[in-house]
C-alpha cells in the first residue's frame, strides 16, 4: 500500500507542503465621485432678480423724476424733453459701461494663474444694441433742432451731416453698431475701437466750440468717461466671475477681484481728478458752494458726490477683506471664506455704481450755471 506523502530518512512521514497563495490581482481604483454643487436655492434666485429690478427701477426713475426735484426753487427753465434725454444718456453710459468692463476683465482673467476657462457669459452684444438705440433717439432731438420729435416729418435727418453735433451724433449711432457687429471677436483691440468712437464724440459733445478753450474741457471728459466706465464696468465683469467660480474656484475670482482693485485705484484717482477739475472751470471757487445749493446742476454733483463717497468707501471694505485674505495663506478653509466675503461690499458697490451712471446721465442733461467769462483757465 503506497502512501500519500514521502517518508523521512528517519522513518517519520513528511509534513506535505502547503501550497502559497498568490496574493490578489489589485483591480481597477474606483473612479472619484465628484461633489455635488450646491444649486442656488430658489428663494436666492427670487431675491436677487427682485434685487436687479429694484435697482434697474431706481435707474430709471433718477432721470425722469430727478430733474423736477433738482430744478424745485431755483428759478431755472428746464429744457424739452429733459427726462427723456436723460434715461436716453444712462441707457448709452450704461452700455458703453458693459462693453468697456468686459474688454478690462478678459484682460485682467488672462492674468490670474490658473483661471477656469468657465468665464461669465458676454453681455457686449446686448449691451450695444441698447446703446444703438439709445443713441439714435439722441440722434432724433438733435435732428429736430434739441427738441423732442413727435412725429418722424418733425425731424430733418439730411441736416445731420450739416451741424456739429449732427455729425457726432451719427459717429455714436454708428460706432454701437460697430460694437454689436464685433462683440464675438476674440480680439479686445478690435472690441475696444468702436468704445473709443463713443468716448471720443460724446467728450466733444459737450463742450461746444462757443465755450473757451473747448478741447481742454473735452480732453478732461475723455479721461473722466474713459475712466469712469472702466471702473464700473469692469467692478461688475468681476462680481460676475466670482460669482460662478464661488464653488469651482473662490481663489482664482478673489486673485481676479484683487488684480481689479489694483487698477480700480488709478482709473478712481482718474474720476476724481478729472471731475474735481472740470467743476472747477464751470463753478469758480468763490462761487463754488452757493451754486452747489441754488442751482440743479450743483445739487445733483452734490449727489453724484455723496454717492462716490459711499462707492470708495466699499471699494476700501474689499480691499480690507482681500488683505485678510492674503494673510491666510496657510488655512485654506478661513482663505476661501473671506474671498466669498470680500465680494459682499463689491456687489452693493456695483449697485451704487449703476446709480452713479444714472446721475451722470441725469447731469449731462440739466442746464449748466456757467458764464463763460467767468472760465479762468
Amino acid at each position: 500500500m503506497s502512501l500519500s506523502c514521502d517518508s523521512r530518512a528517519d522513518g517519520e512521514p513528511a509534513i506535505p507542503a502547503i501550497p502559497a497563495i498568490p496574493p490578489p490581482t489589485p483591480g481597477p481604483e474606483p473612479t472619484p465621485v465628484a461633489r455635488p454643487t450646491q444649486a442656488p436655492r430658489p428663494t436666492a434666485q427670487v431675491s436677487r432678480t427682485a434685487a436687479v429690478l429694484v435697482l434697474l427701477l431706481l435707474a430709471a426713475l433718477i432721470p425722469l423724476l430727478g430733474p423736477s426735484a433738482a430744478l424745485s426753487g431755483t428759478g431755472e427753465d428746464p429744457a424739452p424733453g429733459t427726462a427723456g434725454i436723460g434715461l436716453l444718456r444712462t441707457v448709452m453710459f450704461a452700455a458703453l459701461a458693459v462693453q468697456a468692463g468686459e474688454v478690462l476683465g478678459g484682460w485682467l482673467t488672462r492674468r490670474v494663474p490658473q483661471a477656469p476657462e468657465d468665464v461669465p457669459r458676454a453681455w457686449s452684444g446686448y449691451a450695444a444694441w441698447a446703446g444703438t438705440v439709445a443713441a439714435l433717439g439722441l440722434a432724433s432731438v438733435v435732428a429736430t433742432g434739441n427738441l423732442v420729435p413727435s412725429k418722424l416729418s418733425d425731424m430733418d435727418i439730411g441736416g445731420l451731416y450739416q451741424s456739429r453735433d449732427g455729425a457726432l451724433a451719427l459717429i455714436e449711432v454708428n460706432a454701437f453698431v460697430a460694437a454689436g457687429l464685433l462683440a464675438r471677436s476674440r480680439r479686445p483691440v478690435v472690441r475696444a475701437l468702436p468704445l473709443a468712437a463713443v468716448v471720443v464724440a460724446e467728450a466733444l459733445r459737450a463742450h461746444p466750440v462757443t465755450e473757451l478753450r473747448p478741447m481742454v474741457g473735452a480732453g478732461l471728459t475723455l479721461v473722466h468717461l474713459l475712466c469712469a466706465s472702466l471702473w464700473a464696468g469692469g467692478l461688475l465683469y468681476a462680481v460676475r466671475a466670482g460669482w460662478r467660480w464661488r464653488v469651482s474656484a473662490p481663489h482664482a475670482g478673489a486673485a481676479l477681484l484683487a488684480l481689479y482693485a489694483r487698477v480700480a485705484a488709478l482709473l478712481i484717482a482718474g474720476v476724481t481728478a478729472t471731475g474735481l477739475v472740470s467743476t472747477l472751470r464751470r463753478m469758480p471757487p468763490d462761487t463754488l458752494f452757493e451754486q452747489l445749493r441754488t442751482t440743479s446742476y450743483g445739487r445733483v454733483l452734490l449727489a453724484k458726490v455723496l454717492l462716490m463717497v459711499a462707492v470708495a468707501a466699499l471699494a476700501l471694505a474689499a480691499r480690507q477683506r482681500l488683505r485678510r485674505r492674503d494673510r491666510r495663506r496657510g488655512r485654506r478653509s478661513r482663505q476661501a471664506a473671506d474671498a466669498l466675503h470680500a465680494f459682499v461690499p463689491a456687489r452693493v458697490e456695483v449697485a451704487l455704481l449703476g446709480l452713479v451712471v444714472a446721475v451722470s446721465a441725469l447731469l449731462t442733461a440739466l442746464p449748466v450755471p456757467i458764464r463763460w467769462g467767468a472760465l479762468w483757465w
